[in-house]
């Protein structure tokens, strides 16, 4: 249960709230709920699945891709397109099979180090799945390492075969403004990746030879030809009679998460997270952030856990410990533990908070904001987030939250002069940051006027005792 939460003077939209996406439909710009879009983006990259298993795996990656990407299309005016450049998405398709599969994972997303993960896909890996850096520089991530893949080919043969007039090729390479002989009369491979795909191979001609990367031919080819002829960068090649012949595997990049063998892994009795599991190993699923690789730093009475060094939380917590127990005469909690988080976007992925929430407190688990982030406000927000693990430490249960949150307002002198009155279920909403703020100042207020009243020894001890019937 969350105890406490610390407030920042930012506004940000948190990552727990619902979030919707601007979408480039053909008929113009939509705004959708993410899980409508997730339905939507089922409908349009894997409706003829059989496996139901293997299109909730299909959801959470698409879920995860989709906001990995979010934003991609800003400068146009919307977060993603419709079409296969980000997803297909088709709104009108969504059948009852699909939204309800989508909604059986409702916001679980891929993560890596603490943000969704880059979770693509394509239709075959041909039995061996590509490394995501070959298909972009940017992706070298390691759950998305190049594998062999015996689903894929397991359900049926992925083979492939094309061919066309060399002199039409030829055409399609300069129709991309790729340089090309006059007529190719050979193609050599001269490079292919770890998994076998083609990665730079060699035009040659009448006295002459040009190197082209594998993906500039098949996208040369596939704008003027179609993207249905040279399906992947995993075949092998003839030239004979005028004509250029293509034998391969596999349809798409190749990387990540292949729908045929998804597909087949669904089919065969493996759940959405082993299929998940075996395309984007070392990608937890879960709804809130995972994959944050933590460092721990042990103090005399608190333990800090953080991704990067940072020596300034430390000293200050423990400075704070021992004010607090020399101020009440309290025993400092076993196990006190800072997590630091590295960015706000993964501070506000792991615990679900908005932007505007610096810290927030469960048990003796403190969550923090970077110390950079609290811009000179670190010292007072982890005396706040202390105050309630140590208020937590004392208190019976059945305590109202109005109680335990105006405790803590009050030994940190954050009373000030008498708010309006404010409900006691603004404490826990986040959703608008000055009615949280008025609902904590009426609670530390509350409680000032009873230990000017009771006397503050007495009011602390209500937090071992209960309250009084006359309080309550």
């Amino acid at each position: 249960m969350r105890l406490a939460i610390a407030y920042l003077a930012v506004a940000t939209v948190a990552w727990g709230a619902p979030v919707t996406l601007k979408i480039r439909l053909p008929k113009g710009v939509v705004e959708m709920d993410v899980e409508h879009y997730v339905a939507s983006v089922l409908a349009g990259e894997c409706s003829t699945f059989r496996s139901d298993e293997a299109i909730k795996a299909m959801a959470v990656a698409a879920r995860s891709y989709g906001l990995n990407l979010r934003g991609r299309h800003t400068a146009e005016g919307y977060d993603l397109c419709s079409t296969t450049h980000c997803q297909r998405v088709e709104p009108n398709a969504v059948t009852e099979r699909l939204a309800s599969l989508a909604a059986q994972t409702s916001g679980e997303l891929l993560w890596f180090a603490g943000k969704p993960a880059f979770a693509c896909y394509s239709k075959s890996c041909g039995g061996h799945t590509e490394d995501g850096g070959e298909v972009w520089s940017t992706q070298r991530a390691p759950y998305l390492r190049s594998h062999a893949d015996p689903y894929c080919t397991r359900q049926s043969s992925s083979e492939w075969h094309w061919t066309a007039p060399a002199i039409e090729i030829a055409a399609a390479l300069r129709f991309s403004q790729l340089r090309t002989p006059a007529e190719i009369r050979a193609i050599n491979v001269l490079r292919r990746n770890v998994s076998g795909r083609v990665r730079e191979l060699e035009l040659v001609g009448d006295g002459e030879r040009v190197r082209v990367a594998a993906s500039s031919l098949r996208f040369a080819i596939g704008r003027a030809l179609g993207f249905q002829t040279l399906r992947s960068d995993l075949w092998q090649v003839a030239v004979s009679g005028g004509r250029i012949t293509f034998t391969g595997t596999g349809d798409g990049h190749g990387a990540g998460l292949c729908q045929l063998g998804a597909d087949q892994m669904g089919s065969e009795g493996h759940g959405y997270r082993e299929i998940l599991a075996f395309y984007y190993p070392g990608a937890p699923v879960g709804v809130s952030a995972r994959g944050l690789q933590w460092r721990r730093m042990g103090g005399e009475s608190v333990s800090l856990m953080t991704t990067q060094p940072d020596g300034s939380v430390l000293p200050i917590a423990e400075r704070l410990i021992r004010e607090i127990t020399h101020r009440y005469g309290w025993t400092a909690p076993a196990g006190i533990e800072i997590r630091v988080y590295p960015d706000v976007e993964t501070f506000r992925n792991a615990t679900g908070e908005p932007g505007w929430v610096a810290a927030r407190t469960t048990g003796r688990r403190i969550e923090l904001q970077p110390a950079a982030t609290l811009r000179g406000a670190l010292d007072s927000t982890l005396r706040h987030e202390l105050l309630h693990v140590f208020v937590g430490a004392q208190s019976i249960g059945g305590l109202p939250v109005w109680f335990r949150e105006g405790v803590v307002g009050y030994l940190e002198n954050a009373a000030g002069t008498k708010p309006a009155a404010a409900p006691e279920v603004d404490i826990r909403q986040t959703d608008d940051a000055g009615k949280a703020r008025r609902a904590y100042a009426a609670a530390a207020r509350r409680v000032a006027d009873l230990a000017a009243k009771y006397g503050e020894a007495s009011v602390l001890a209500w937090l071992r005792t209960g309250l009084p019937p006359e309080v309550k």
